[in-house]
């Protein structure tokens, strides 16, 4: 379901609805007027939880921001559990919290899987979270810890931030803010997980993060915009492994989204 006119969302819903499809799913998208009332919205998620051939429900976020915050949890929260493939509902957030989750959150459940498939060690070791969002760092913290992680969540009250994050040999920041990580708070050989996909039409900033004469600002000029990571790129430098912005974590996310999707059918046809 897309409420709305954001333009990242529509990017977003257009690439999962492809990777649906040609995975061989039955992809519909709700698109409704960012006007729409709290009832209506609610309305439609009660007849996709009451409809039997619906297997998975996925609301985009945010909703338009007429609707507030709260209106946003209340939706989330009146999906059903069973179709939530988000990993959003409180009920499949306590399964994770027991390690026990069916539907885990797709973002951090990408990272775990872009780790595991680029030969990062997660047992024992020191593992750094920047975020502390439910969607992305608080479940990241627990998906690393069940891992056998030593984790530690760092956020905008945490005191000398750097000295934390040179001691993680994973970094996983998820807080949009472009080139906040830079090569003085990474550990040298530390495998970095940029989270971060932050939209901006501002030339200076991509010309300060990589270089006049790069490629990365020849793409900005001829497209009037770009994404950015959480991650100076410089921390190449450093790191011994950096994924990349786009076509990181984005791609695992959607693959975990569909991944969600076959769990949710198949537990519900049992």
């Amino acid at each position: 379901m897309l409420a709305g006119n954001d333009p990242a969302s529509q990017v977003y819903v257009r690439a999962k609805e492809k990777a649906g499809i040609d995975s061989g799913l039955a992809v519909v998208v709700h698109r409704v007027d960012e006007t729409i009332t709290r009832q209506r919205l609610l309305g439609l998620v009660s007849d996709l939880n009451r409809d039997e051939t619906c297997d998975g429900i996925l609301v985009q976020s945010p909703l338009p921001p007429a609707l507030g915050k709260p209106v946003e949890q209340e939706v989330f929260d009146a999906i059903d559990p069973r179709k939530d493939v988000d990993g959003f509902h409180p009920q499949n957030g306590g399964r994770l919290l027991q390690g026990r989750a069916t539907l885990a959150p797709c973002t951090p459940s990408g990272v775990i899987e872009l780790l595991d498939r680029s030969g990062v060690t997660i047992a024992g070791a020191r593992a750094v979270v920047i975020g502390r969002s439910e969607i992305v760092g608080k479940p990241m913290a627990l998906l690393l810890l069940q891992r056998d992680a030593t984790v530690t969540i760092c956020h905008s009250r945490t005191k000398d931030l750097a000295a934390i994050t040179r001691d993680a040999d994973i970094l996983v920041s998820a807080i949009g803010r472009p080139g906040f990580v830079t090569p003085s708070m990474v550990k040298p050989g530390a495998a970095v997980v940029d989270v971060g996909t932050t939209p901006t039409t501002d030339r200076a900033v991509v010309e300060r993060l990589f270089g006049a004469g790069s490629k990365r600002l020849q793409t900005f000029d001829a497209k009037g915009s770009t994404v950015l990571g959480d991650v100076d790129p410089a921390v190449a430098d450093v790191a011994g492994w950096l994924s990349p912005v786009p076509g990181g974590v984005g791609p695992l996310t959607i693959a975990m989204l569909l991944k969600n999707t076959l769990a949710a059918a198949e537990q519900r046809a049992r």
